[in-house]
Parts: structure tokens; sequence; C-alpha cells
């Protein structure tokens, strides 16, 4: 197996002696002991034949509840010195060799394109004209606290520093010694939250990730993609060109989410303008310095007139009013009244006078100054804007029936949701080419109906440039989306916003393509949408619905169909992927999946969500949000100018054959056997994730709801816990052993040698099994399930686990899991001895957990260790939902 890089070796050694000494200092070499007597038993373990972990069990069962505690943390914080160590070998300057890290770069594939026949005007045009949108999202999967996060990225800066062959003795012990501080600064401090964040704070930690990472990153990745379009196609990338947008759901997505009321968002829009204000400040005040230069084209010169420094003089009347709008932003927060007088709100207020500057040193050929700070000043703002982020809004389509419902009866034209789809669109449409207001002066709306008004009102006082999408989740019918539309006219919104419907479950996804026809044949609709129509496919909900390889097929499928709908109405369709960070959940390596998409989906814009964790593994970090850029930009405009070969009919069949058998497996065992959610509840932590306060957003969407009112999050994270991973393969088991029984398997290899969609999707099914562990599941069934038909099903559903990674290794040919993969492989092994400790320590802490409550009182240490253990496995995961 490959050995990890040498450089990244050395470093997660580095890091962990610094830890194991700030353990000797506190608690003490006793402890430090006991901890290292642990990691030699889960090693010793692990070498075993049998696996059986009975050395390492038998040491845990022994811990007292003092003891407890800081073992657990120093597990933990291994794992995340684990992740930053190799996070950062992920963008380091200096590199023996070619590493699978690396990303291709951005000339590399123009000048493949090209030499595959695209010209270079149409080269220039797509990437010119390119729209890819991240959309960072609060689901609650970033365990780590954001003050340890903090830490751990300056850790990353300490080993960049090191990394210099050049340094003076004292400048490297002096480097060492702030990384000896933070190691033991992170170890002292507690790594769970105990307040649940609020909506707001999760807002304001999405602008910390613009503010600390891509401020920086946007304008060096646009700097090299100008760079790579120019040495390809002789044009570079035009001025206001924006191929990236940063959008948010932090703060608007209120489905489910009761926590995340009209004055929150209200609040959320006034923090962005206030940070980007803020910023912008700060940029104004370098380029102050830099634009010291007295030559003006006459265009400025009609601006400023005879001024000695006229550049500087344009500047310190755009700092007077970034003052003035940081102001104004601030008092609004906190509920003042603010002057709006001279205040920046419209996008060209700013970005005006930037371009005017930038045209004045072009045309006294001071080009190279022009190219300088401002021009990447001039960048964020073309892509940030004033508002920093475009905050989405997602509502579920019911609150707005229920809205437009209230309205028509109050004013007695009957009862709206009785009403056919056919009387609904009649009478919205009717409505929407009308002038007359609907929403009557004096009327009184129920409490849900107000606050659903209250947020159309909030939304209609906002520029164009501080909003997303307006996303209806259970949307099905064009009333859903006319809805909205008529809901926000009514607020007073003057100009169109997109509303984009959300196609989650299987029925939802098998019904899309017809419901967004019927959506096109409203002649009022086509003009209203312009010719351009986003619609989102959800993948946590269809995954949880119908099991992964089903969800996989159908989301293919619903993008097919998309695609060549509003080809056949001309519309432009953009495709928002709701993906998670697992592979249950959507997730995976976002090049492949974008290079898996149906061919034509990819039409030079992709937007997709950016949650939890994930957010801080792509972009936590300036040099690895460029890389992260650099990656979805490739894939894309390959995707767009050199789409993936389609399947043949032969291959739709296969695939066809294999779902049907794997959905009615997977459901026959989550809906069907009256043992599973007993056993569910048993033997994963699903009932004590309430415990740690991940993010403002309930776990249920109905309080006391079984299996089908879990969020999708909850869902797969306890299943990553205790690695049986049940929500990625159930389903695919019994679809691969019916396979190998009915000759299917010479054609599924043609699919996976010909087909990216299939052999994308069980690359992904390798990696989910390669994280799954029997001996570790097994050892949760027995502590924890306390009634024999439930050790039954488990050991049904490991065996199924055995079958499928057995089939799987066949139709691969390979002797084991991730044999093409070795640095994954070698990483997950590295680990093996700091999360095994974890999941039989969480196991014991479950049950004593459990036995405490029956009694009445938790002990204190016990709580905070099971924590802990949870935030310990989601690291060595590398990801928790």
């Amino acid at each position: 197996m490959t050995e990890l890089h040498p450089e990244l070796r050395e470093n997660v050694r580095m890091l962990g002696e610094l830890l194991g000494q700030s353990i000797q200092r506190h608690p003490g070499q006793e402890c430090y002991d006991l901890i290292e007597e642990v990691r030699a038993a889960a090693k010793a373990d692990r070498r075993q034949e049998s696996g059986s972990g009975q050395r390492l069990v038998n040491l845990l069962g022994k811990l007292g509840d003092d003891e407890l505690l800081p073992v657990t943390r120093a597990f933990n914080q291994f794992l995340n010195l684990a992740n930053l160590a190799e996070q950062y070998h992920s963008i380091r300057r200096k590199r023996g060799h070619e590493s699978d890290l690396m990303v291709e770069s951005l000339s590399e594939v123009f000048h493949r394109l090209m030499d595959g026949g695209v010209s270079p005007d149409e080269l220039h045009k797509r990437v010119s004209e390119l729209r890819i949108e991240y959309v960072l999202t609060a689901h609650p999967t970033e365990v780590a606290r954001r003050t340890l996060i903090m830490k751990y990225d300056e850790m990353s800066d300490c080993l960049a520093r090191l990394d210099h062959e050049d340094l003076l003795p004292t400048e490297k012990e002096e480097i060492t010694d702030r990384l000896t501080q933070l190691v033991n600064e992170a170890w002292h401090t507690d790594e769970i939250r105990h307040e649940r964040p609020t909506a707001v704070d999760e807002a304001k930690w999405g602008f910390a990730v613009i503010e600390n990472s891509l401020w920086t990153a946007l304008p060096k990745f646009l700097r090299s993609l100008d760079r790579a379009l120019s040495e390809a196609t002789g044009n570079g990338l035009p001025l206001d060109a924006t191929p990236i947008r940063i959008a948010s759901w932090m703060g608007g997505d209120r489905d489910g989410n009761p926590n995340v009321t009209h004055e929150v968002t209200r609040k959320v829009f006034l923090l962005g303008r206030w940070m980007a204000a803020d910023l912008y400040l700060r940029d104004i005040q370098s380029l102050r310095a830099e634009l010291s230069m007295w030559q003006a084209s006459d265009e400025l010169r009609a601006v400023v007139g005879d001024s000695r420094e006229p550049y500087r003089q344009v500047l310190a009347d755009l700092r007077e009013k970034l003052i003035r709008t940081r102001d104004w932003a601030e008092a609004r927060i906190e509920g003042k009244s603010a002057d709006d007088t001279g205040i920046l709100f419209e996008n060209s207020d700013f970005t005006g006078p930037l371009e005017l500057c930038y045209r004045s040193l072009v045309d006294c050929g001071l080009e190279t100054i022009a190219r300088g700070p401002l021009l990447d000043t001039l960048r964020r703002a073309h892509t940030f804007g004033l508002p920093l982020i475009r905050l989405d809004i997602r509502q579920e389509s019911s609150r707005h029936a229920e809205a437009v419902a209230e309205m028509v009866d109050y004013l007695g034209l009957g009862d709206y949701l009785a009403w056919s789809e056919d009387e609904r669109q009649a009478f919205l449409v009717k409505e929407l080419q009308g002038r007359r207001p609907l929403v009557p002066r004096n009327w009184t709306p129920s409490e849900e109906v107000r606050e659903v008004l209250a947020t159309c009102e909030v939304v209609a006082k906002q520029t164009p440039e501080a909003l997303g999408s307006y996303v209806i989740s259970m949307a099905s019918k064009p009333s859903d989306v006319l809805n909205v539309i008529l809901l926000l006219r009514e607020a007073g919104m003057t100009h169109p916003m997109g509303v984009v419907p959300l196609f989650e479950t299987l029925d939802d996804l098998r019904g899309a393509p017809d419901s967004m026809a019927a959506l096109y044949e409203v002649d009022w609709y086509r003009e209203y949408c312009k010719g351009s129509q986003e619609v989102m496919i959800g993948y946590s909900d269809s995954s949880k619905d119908a099991g992964q390889m089903m969800a996989a097929w159908a989301q293919y499928q619903a993008q097919e169909q998309l695609t060549e709908v509003a080809g056949r109405y001309g519309i432009h369709l953009t495709l928002f992927h709701g993906r998670g960070g697992t592979v249950g959940r959507g997730g995976g390596p976002a090049n492949r999946a974008i290079l898996s998409q149906p061919p034509g989906s990819v039409n030079g814009s992709f937007r997709i969500t950016e949650q939890g964790e994930m957010i801080r593994f792509k972009f936590g970090l300036p040099r690895l949000a460029e890389q992260s850029l650099t990656l979805y930009t490739t894939a894309v405009i390959e995707a767009t100018l050199a789409p993936p070969r389609g399947p043949e009919p032969e291959w739709r069949e296969a695939m066809d054959w294999l779902t049907e058998r794997s959905l009615n497996a997977y459901r026959s065992v989550v809906r069907e056997n009256p043992d599973f959610v007993p056993y569910f509840r048993q033997v994963t932590p699903e009932q004590a994730l309430g415990k740690l306060a991940l993010g403002s957003r309930p776990a249920r969407r109905k309080p006391g709801g079984g299996v089908e009112s879990l969020r999708a999050i909850p869902w797969i994270f306890a299943w990553t816990q205790m690695r049986l991973m049940l929500p990625s393969w159930l389903g695919s088991d019994v679809a691969l052993k019916e396979a190998f029984a009915n000759d299917k398997v010479p054609v599924l290899r043609e699919m996976m040698d010909h087909w990216p969609f299939f052999k994308t999707y069980v690359d992904m099914l390798e990696m989910v099994l390669a994280k799954a562990d029997l001996r570790i599941a097994s050892h949760y069934e027995k502590t924890l399930a306390d009634d024999p038909q439930l050790l039954k099903l488990g050991e049904d559903l490991r065996e199924r686990l055995r079958g499928c990674i057995s089939h799987l290794l066949e139709l691969k040919q390979q002797d084991t899991l991730l044999e093409h993969e070795p640095v994954f492989a070698h990483s997950m092994k590295v680990r093996n001895p700091y999360t095994d400790p974890l999941h039989y320590l969480q196991a014991e802490l479950l049950k004593r957990d459990r036995e405490s409550e029956g009694k009445g009182q938790v002990p204190e240490m016990v709580e905070r260790a099971l924590k802990v253990t949870m935030a310990g496995i989601s690291a060595g995961m590398r990801n928790t939902g």
C-alpha cells in the first residue's frame, strides 16, 4: 500500500508530538501513558487476523467516568490535526513530485479542449459567459467550533512558513514555538459548542468564509483564469465578467426551521451590506496609497477638475460613502432609524467610479498600474457586489398556497385549496396580468401567513444583486411557482426574481419534467422568466426515500428530461444541485460528479450547495479555495464544451433492471421491516445527536415523527458514526447480487468502461464501502441492542454488506477496496488507531448515557465525552452528514 508522502508524514508526526507534549503537561504523564496504551491496543487489534477488537474493548471498559473525557479529547484532537496536515499538503508550495491531490490547471484543460476541436472564439465566449454559483448552506454538519477552526487555520500558516528551505535557525524556532502554542491552546479549548448557534450566527460564519478566504482567493483565481484564457485564445477575461458567484441559504432557508423569520432575513441582508462596506473600505484605503499618479483622462478630469491627485480624490469620495454605508447598515441592524442619504446601495454606484479610474489609467498608457490591485477590487465589486452575498429564500410550497388561500377566502372568491390546478392557474395568471392589489387593506392574516407576507416584503426591498433564488421545496405544479410570484408582487417587488422548484423525492423527480413542461405552457410565465429557468435537484431526500442507486438514476433521468423539455421551449436551464458532503447525500469528488452529468445538462451554468464542514474543506484557506474554484471551473467548462458520453439503450435497460431491484430491496428494509426503526434507534447514536449544538435547525421536520420525518443529515450522520454506512449501499447489494446471478456482469463492465455516470457511481460505492467497518458495527449492536430480533437484523445487514463488498470487488476485478486510490486508502489506515477507540468509547458511553437517563441523571463527564466522540468520528471520517 502507498505510504503517506514523506512531507505529509513528517507534519502529522510533528503535530502529534506537540499534542502529546501538551497532554503530558496537563493532565499529566499518567493520562498520556493511558492514551498511548489505548492507541497501542487499537493498532494491535487491527493487526490481528480476526480483528476482534477485544483488547481495546477490555481496556476501555475499565475507564472511570473521569478518565473518559481526556482520552476521547486526545483522539479527537489528533484526528483534527491529521486533517489539518492533509488539507495543507494538498496546497503546499514545494513538491518533489506530482501528487494525486493536485488539480489540473486551467491552461491544460483549455489546450486539451482546443486540441479536441473547440475553436478559440468558442472557448473565449463560453468562459466569458460562464456562471458557476456556490450556495453556502448552514446544514448542521460542521462539528468543529469556529474558535478552533481559526487556530487550525493559523497552524496551517505555520506549516507553510516552515516549508521554506532558507529559514534561519531563529526563524524556524520562532515558527515552531508559535505552532506549539497553538496546539496547546487547541488542547485547552472546549471543542464542543454548548449553545446552539442562531440563524444569524450561521450567516456571520458564512460571511467569515468570504472575509478570511474567498476575498483573497477570488481575484487571484480570476487573474489565473484571465491569464490562461489570454494565452489560449489571445483574449482575456472581460472586466465585468463574473464566472463565479457566491450565494447563501444562511438566514434565508426557512423550510422546516422556525428560527429563520423575516426579521432574521432582514438582519442578514443588512449584515451583508455592513461587512461588504467594511471589506471594500480596506481595499479603498490600500488603493489610495497605490494610485498616487497625476496623469488622467479627459473623462476623469471632467469629474475631478484640476486635482493633482485625481485618483485619490475619486477614492476619497468612495471612502466617505462606504463609511456612511457601513454606519447606516449598523444602525439599521440595531433597529435604529438611519439616514440613507449618500450611501452606496446599487452596485453601479461603486463599480462606476472604479471603472472610471481603470479606463483613465489605460488611456494614459498606465495599463500595468490599472491591472494591479485596482483590478482585484473591481473583480471583487462585480462578483460580491455591495450586498456581499446573494441570499436565497427557501420555503415549503404549502405555505405559499395557504397564504393565497387566506386572501381568496377573505375576498369571498372561494376555497382556493379546493380548486383544481387549472382553476388555480387561471386565477393566478389573471391576477398577475392585472394591476389592482390583491392584499386587502384591513385584513388580519393568521400568524403563519403574516410571516410569509413579511418575508416577501423584506425581499421586495432588496436590490436585484442582493437576491439569489426563491427555492420552493415540495413543488410539483405550476401554481406552486405562480403563488410565489404573486405574493412577491403584492409585497412590492418591481423586478423578476428567479423562482426555483425543488424536486426531492423519487416521485417528485419522476414528475419534474411534466411539471416544468406545464409551467412553460403558461404564456405569462414564459414572458416573466425571459428564457431562463433554474431547477433544483435534491440529492439527500431522494436517497433517503429510495436508496442511493435508485436516487442516482432518477436524478440522472430527471436532468436529461428537464434539459430536453427546456430546449423544446427555448429556455436556458440551470440545474441547481442540492448535494451534501457524503456519498449518501450526493457528495464525492466534485469534478468527477460534474463530468458524469447527462450530456447537455451543464450548459455554461452550474449551481451547487456547499454545506457544513465541506465549506471548510474546500474554501477554508485562500489557496485551498483557489484550488477548488479551479477544479469546478475546469469541470464545468469541459462538461459544456466536451460533454460526456450518454448511455446506450442497453445500458438504460440495465440501469432500470438494477434500480428496480435496489429500490424494492431498500424499501423492504427501511419501510417494511417492523424491526428496522427500533434497530436504528438502538444501535446508532441518532437519539443522542440532539445533544450536539450543531445548527439552528431542528433535526426533525416534525417533532416525534419516525424515520420519514428525520432530516437526511442526521439520518446519514447516525449510520456513519457506527460505520455501517447503510444509506449509501443498501439496495445496491441486492442489485449487484442479482446481476451476477443473471449474467449481467459483462454489460456492467462495459458501462463502467464507457459511461462516466456509471463509473462514478461504482467508484463512490467503493469509497463508502471502504469506510464501512463490520467489526465496529457489530460491536455497537452487541453493546446497545437488547432484543434478539434486532441482533438478527443486524447480522443480516452485515452479511449483506459483506456480499456487497465481495460483488463490487469481483465487478471491478480487484483483490481489495481502493486499489486505485492508494492515497485515500492509506489515509484511512493511518486514522484507524485513532477512530477505533472513539467508536468503542462511543458505544460504551451511549450505554452509560441511556442507563443514566433511565435513572434521571446523566453524569456531566459522560455526556461531554459522548459529544466529543461524535466530533472525533466526524473528523476521522472527514464528513458527518
